[in-house]
């Protein structure tokens, strides 16, 4: 989910004239009669902040590419509205795993930009709610194979995503780095900032996606803490509630997940949508390994 905009305000009018078969003509249309559209910018939030670093709009560019990300996602309206409807849902699961692992709780923007909320799938085969890479999965202790991809888990991908954080965190003693390095990479910022003498997010030239990434969450963070100051209204019952599961722990494997779901007394959909990190119909589980399976309550 991307935002973005400029300092505009434009009006669309259409009239015209029309004639019948008969040749008689039609009148045209009164002033009355024209539909106007009114467009106006969103406004940057006074003082806007991410991981407590505030977006420094006196900086050179740094104004008119914050406006561009925060016009494209208010005026993105039916992802935006899917976004704050899921985040109801999510980030009750989300913000105290960041908390408990040391990780600003603004940091639950990333995957909504990432993933939009969503088991998404990149062209490049990152997958998850935090999108990681097989190779990067893997470093960061999830597993993934034919039979379990634990990137679809949002629980243990968001400690994934976590354990890199904090490890760029250390490395650059920087939020913001750590956020933009969550795109391209620790070792392609770390060489952009060798290169170009810069120390700051803000000083680096970067490529088109991570330039924009960091004023993505800026503007993901303005729109989803104030959407009515945006143009989303949403009731309470709009929002997608938290599910509620019970959990079973598995130790043996399972070579029938179908035959297992009837055993427990619920549909296979159900077991397979609750639990979206299973691959395939059977769950293989090592001798010192185990899982927790959600289940519905009822």
């Amino acid at each position: 989910m991307t935002w973005g905009g400029v300092a505009v305000a434009s009006i669309v009018a259409a009239a015209f004239n029309s004639a019948d078969t008969s040749g008689s003509s039609v009148p045209a249309e009164t002033a009355q009669d024209r539909q106007l559209q009114q467009v106006s910018p969103p406004r940057i939030q006074e003082g806007l902040s991410f991981a407590g670093s505030t977006l420094p709009l006196e900086r050179v560019g740094v104004r008119e590419r914050m406006e561009k990300e925060l016009l494209i996602g208010t005026f993105r309206h039916s992802s935006s509205l899917l976004t704050l409807k899921r985040s109801g849902r999510w980030f009750p699961v989300i913000e105290p795993i960041l908390v408990d692992s040391g990780i600003p709780s603004d940091f639950k923007y990333l995957s909504v930009i990432e993933s939009g909320l969503a088991n998404a799938v990149s062209p490049s085969d990152a997958r998850g709610f935090w999108q990681f890479m097989k190779p990067a999965a893997e470093e960061f202790g999830l597993r993934v194979d034919r039979d379990v991809d634990e990137r679809y888990h949002v629980v243990k991908a968001t400690r994934a995503a976590c354990a890199y954080l904090n490890k760029a965190h250390r490395r650059y003693g920087d939020w913001i780095l750590a956020a933009a390095s969550y795109n391209m990479g620790m070792s392609g910022l770390s060489r952009r900032m060798e290169d170009q003498g810069g120390a700051a997010y803000w000083d680096l030239m970067l490529n088109d996606e991570t330039a924009r990434y960091v004023y993505r969450l800026y503007a993901t963070k303005q729109v989803m803490e104030n959407p009515e100051a945006h143009g989303f209204v949403l009731q309470a019952e709009d929002w997608y509630a938290p599910l509620e599961t019970r959990d079973t722990v598995l130790v043996d494997g399972v070579n029938d997940l179908a035959a297992l779901s009837q055993k427990m007394g619920v549909s296979y959909n159900a077991l397979k949508t609750l639990n979206p990190w299973l691959r395939s119909g059977k769950l293989p589980i090592a001798e010192d390994q185990y899982y927790v399976l959600r289940l519905p309550l009822r």
